[in-house]
């Protein structure tokens, strides 16, 4: 008889709804020894978490995360919220010996992250920190690349995460515009994740130097149901408030190993929905990727031939490919959720066998201390170095 990995979710929004297909695909798709259990899902507004939780098949709802957190049937805590409440969530769910599934940006600030850090590392919990993106098929395989040696030392790094979604002023001031609560704009948040994948790739990072920029000051405030790329309601509030987070951040960087990078993260650039792209150039060749061709990746080595030099674009569907076995036969692409099954599938497999996971809240730690750093140049403008 299969054990069950009973959860809670605490958030039931946009990434809750992703959260809770992995939960459910992961035992489908994958042999898993522990069977994931959706037992409570946890939320404010009752009638909306409803809902979520009959679609999605979550047991029992709740509004007060204290006590879910209090229950002993629960023993993996996801939490899908804004960042300004994962801190407290997270230590205590680790301090009520919890395991713990958290979405990125990790907190609001370094101290917060540190929290985490030691809440976890105390109660000798297993913690992973949701950058799903090192979990597509085509990231794994340039980690390979790169283990391998095919593109020698590293000079460059170039990352771009690039949205759209607010570039009309009229889109109200949801949470994300708030720094009170989102803590920067998408230097935290969409810079997270391409900071996550180059520490990844590449290597630490040890100074950074940035740049924000606001476009837009003031903003209606928001109707029912605004949030991620929905504007809620059609009809404007008349109300207005202030943005408090920039719109745009570029971060140029050294890299303890001596490379260099930029990194840039916008939601203004039209036409642009959610392209996430990263370039990376060494000594014996180079490699590329685009979420929006998620099931591709660029690869070019110096070493060949000079008749075949030139990028080449690998797609990731054989079954020699991370997680595509699971899947579908090769040459059937698979997408954006796959990469949260994933995760969840090496999350489950971290607790029933006792295995590091990352990344983790340590993973998330160092990602946070380039992030806050990036702000201190922003606002002095100075070259700042990375906490140690």
């Amino acid at each position: 008889m299969s054990k069950q990995l009973r959860v809670a979710i605490i958030g039931y929004r946009f990434m809750g709804k992703a959260h809770s297909n992995a939960w459910l695909q992961a035992r489908r798709f994958f042999d898993i020894e522990s069977q994931p259990v959706l037992k409570v899902a946890c939320g404010r507004d009752k009638e909306s978490l409803r809902e979520f939780a009959g679609r999605w098949g979550w047991e029992e709802t709740e509004t007060d995360w204290h006590k879910v957190l209090k229950r002993d049937d629960i023993d993996v805590v996801d939490i899908s919220l804004p960042q300004h409440l994962h801190c407290a969530v997270a230590t205590t769910a680790a301090k009520a010996g919890k395991h713990i599934f958290c979405e990125k940006p990790m907190a609001l600030t370094v101290a917060e992250a540190q929290q985490m850090v030691n809440a976890a590392q105390q109660a000798g919990v297993k913690h992973y920190l949701n950058h799903n993106y090192r979990r597509c098929p085509a990231v794994q395989l340039a980690k390979r690349l790169i283990d391998e040696g095919k593109i020698g030392r590293i000079f460059h790094w170039r990352g771009a995460y690039q949205q759209d979604w607010i570039v009309d002023p009229n889109f109200p001031l949801t949470w994300h515009l708030q720094k009170e609560i989102a803590g920067s704009g998408p230097h935290g948040d969409l810079n997270s994740h391409s900071v996550d994948l180059a520490h990844y790739l590449v290597g630490d990072i040890a100074t950074v130097a940035c740049l924000t920029a606001k476009f837009v000051t003031t903003r209606p405030l928001p109707s029912k149901g605004a949030g991620t790329f929905d504007p809620g309601d059609s009809v404007t509030s008349k109300e207005v408030g202030e943005v408090t987070v920039e719109d745009a951040s570029l971060m140029n960087v050294e890299f303890t190993n001596g490379a260099v990078g930029s990194f840039e993260a916008t939601r203004f650039a039209s036409g642009r929905k959610n392209r996430n792209t990263f370039e990376i150039y060494g000594s014996n060749g180079g490699l590329a990727f685009d979420l929006e061709r998620m099931n591709e990746l660029q690869y070019h080595s110096r070493v060949e031939p000079d008749y075949v030099q030139g990028f080449r674009t690998i797609l990731v569907t054989e079954s020699s490919h991370p997680y595509i076995r699971n899947w579908w036969p090769p040459g059937h692409i698979i997408g954006y959720e796959h990469s949260f099954v994933h995760a969840v599938v090496d999350f489950i497999n971290a607790i029933d066998k006792n295995l590091p996971i990352q990344p983790n809240f340590f993973d998330g730690l160092k990602c946070i201390k380039v992030l806050e750093a990036g702000l201190q140049s922003a606002a002095s403008g100075k070259r700042v170095a990375v906490m140690a």
